[in-house]
């Protein structure tokens, strides 16, 4: 690529960052100015002069006790996103050092044939981060298991297509709440006598039950569009049912279904983070939660650092997606 247009380029994007950057600070120092009058105005109002005066005067100095809690600023945001890091560090360290002294213990009990003794401190905001990415990768696999080999014998059959037509039709558009709640009445129930947690259980079947339609319907759409003459070359040589799904509708397909594969992808994150909530995962969803209800003073900026990670991880699974698809499929795939 010619280097003019490659540093025009960096130079567009360089500028849209700070372009952002500049009205995010703006916006921020503008609702934090609008509070600000609004609690001196207040105190003024309520208890006179001098309380609205020493009102003004704690916000001035920085005294978190007073401090307007608005927007945070990208400054905020960032010594949020270290402090983060910095817990967790610290998190690490105390894992560490629980299990090195549970591990004699426990190699004693695990001889027994008890369980060892685990770790039931809380996680790390990069734990929670992790924890996420379990849930939604086995929701993604379990979306992939369900609606791919259905979405073939769907587009094979059109007796099929037409039987289905109505539950895709029904189900598809079901909020991702509803479906949580619908795993949640059968997981529980089925789980009744367990003693395990069945929170990342019923996030990872109700996040792959909300994500799989995207994949379903375009596997389906791929299989029933394959070339007939491809169909037909198949019989001529004698293919056997799974040589022709193998070796002829599958390959013709995957454009198609990696399509699919993507938006349930994407779907499946999106959906997560209320999923999580609901069922009080310890992932992301309930890191924002917990911020949320929290109200403390940097629980805003921790709320803003959660919502870029998931943005820019949200952006690396499309990226990986594209990627998979291009090294998989002859027909080649722009990113967007």
């Amino acid at each position: 690529m010619n280097p003019k247009v490659v540093l025009k380029k960096a130079a567009i994007s360089i500028a849209s960052v700070l372009l952002f950057l500049g009205l995010w600070y703006t916006g921020a120092k503008s609702l934090y100015n609008i509070e600000a009058e609004f609690r001196i105005e207040k105190a003024l109002n309520e208890q006179g002069q001098a309380a609205a005066d020493e009102m003004a005067a704690c916000i001035a100095s920085g005294d978190i006790s007073c401090q307007p809690n608005t927007l945070p600023s990208p400054s905020q945001v960032w010594a949020s996103f270290q402090s983060l890091l910095n817990d967790h560090a610290l998190i690490s360290a105390d894992k560490a050092a629980f299990k090195e002294k549970t591990a004699a213990l426990n190699e004693k009990r695990v001889a027994e044939g008890k369980a060892p003794i685990v770790y039931t401190g809380r996680p790390s905001f990069v734990d929670q981060i992790f924890t996420s990415l379990k849930t939604v990768f086995a929701g993604f696999f379990l979306a992939l298991l369900i609606a791919v080999p259905l979405g073939i014998f769907i587009g094979l059959s059109p007796t099929l297509k037409s039987a289905f037509n109505w539950f895709i039709q029904i189900f598809k558009p079901v909020s991702p709440v509803v479906w949580y709640l619908l795993v949640f009445m059968i997981v529980k129930t089925l789980l009744i006598d367990s003693s395990e947690d069945s929170s990342f259980t019923i996030s990872f079947i109700a996040v792959g039950l909300c994500s799989m339609w995207a994949t379903l319907v375009n596997t389906s759409m791929g299989v029933s569009s394959v070339d007939k003459d491809y169909i037909n070359v198949a019989k001529v040589l004698k293919l056997g049912n799974f040589q022709k799904v193998f070796k002829v509708v599958l390959p013709s397909s995957l454009p198609l279904i990696f399509t699919g594969l993507k938006i349930t992808l994407s779907v499946a994150w999106m959906v997560l983070i209320a999923i999580e909530l609901l069922a009080q995962s310890p992932g992301l969803g309930l890191f924002v939660w917990e911020e949320f209800q929290n109200g403390a003073n940097d629980s805003n900026a921790k709320i803003i650092v959660a919502m870029f990670v998931i943005g820019i991880i949200g952006f690396l699974l499309d990226r990986l997606m594209l990627a998979i698809q291009n090294a998989v499929s002859f027909e080649k795939t722009d990113a967007i």
